[in-house]
C-alpha cells in the first residue's frame, strides 16, 4: 500500500491488538469514573451503555460518510484509497481490518475530549462504553470477514455486511457493521442479497 515498507508496517494491525490497548483502557476510565466523579457503579453503568449506543450511531456515520467519501483528484482518491478503499479491494486482508492504534488512539484521546467539554462529570463512564463499542465493532469486523459464525444473528450480521462489499451495492446501503440498527432507521437497510 505504501512504497515504503517501514511506513507500510504501521497500517497492518492484528485484530488482537484492539483489547490489548483498550481493555485496560476503559477499565480504568469505569474505575476512574467511581473514584474521581463520584458515580454510583450503577450511574456509570447506565452512562456506558449510553456511550456503546452513541458508538453505534458514530460508526454507522463515519461510515456512510467519511468512510465512502471519494473527493475529487489524485490526492482525494488516494486519501480514500489509503482511509478505507484498501478495505474494499482486499476484504480478506487480516491485517486491514482493525483500526491501526496511531489512528485508534488519537481518537481515543479526541472523543475523550469531545465528551470532557461536553459532560465533564459524566464524560469518563460515558467514554468507556464509547470505546467499548468501538471494541465491539473491530472485533465483529474481523470476524464478519474471517470467522464462521454459528449464531443465527452473527450469520445475518455476516450476510448484511458482505452485500455492502458487493459490486452492485458498494457505497450505497448496509453501512452499519456491527449492528443494522442505523440502516433501519436512515434507510440504507435493503432486502437484496
Amino acid at each position: 500500500m505504501f512504497e515504503s515498507g517501514f511506513v507500510d508496517q504501521f497500517s497492518r494491525t492484528h485484530w488482537a491488538v484492539v483489547p490489548v490497548i483498550f481493555v485496560p483502557a476503559i477499565s480504568a476510565l469505569f474505575w476512574l469514573s467511581i473514584t474521581r466523579s463520584g458515580l454510583s457503579v450503577l450511574g456509570a453503568l447506565g452512562l456506558a451503555l449510553l456511550g456503546a449506543f452513541a458508538w453505534s450511531l458514530t460508526e454507522y456515520w463515519l461510515h456512510r460518510t467519511l468512510f465512502h467519501w471519494q473527493p475529487g483528484g489524485a490526492l482525494g482518491e488516494r486519501f480514500h484509497f489509503i482511509l478505507h478503499g484498501v478495505h474494499h479491494k482486499w476484504p480478506r486482508d487480516k491485517y486491514r481490518l482493525v483500526m491501526p492504534p496511531a489512528v485508534s488512539i488519537s481518537l481515543f484521546w479526541l472523543f475523550l475530549g469531545l465528551w470532557l467539554v461536553l459532560m465533564p462529570r459524566f464524560a469518563l463512564a460515558f467514554h468507556a462504553g464509547f470505546v467499548g463499542g468501538y471494541i465491539f465493532y473491530d472485533l465483529s469486523h474481523y470476524y464478519i470477514h474471517h470467522g464462521h459464525p454459528r449464531m443465527e444473528w452473527l450469520k445475518k450480521l455476516r450476510k448484511h455486511h458482505m452485500v455492502h462489499h458487493s459490486p452492485n451495492l458498494e457505497n450505497e446501503k448496509k453501512f452499519g457493521v456491527s449492528s443494522t440498527l442505523w440502516d433501519h432507521v436512515f434507510g440504507t437497510y435493503t432486502e437484496k442479497s
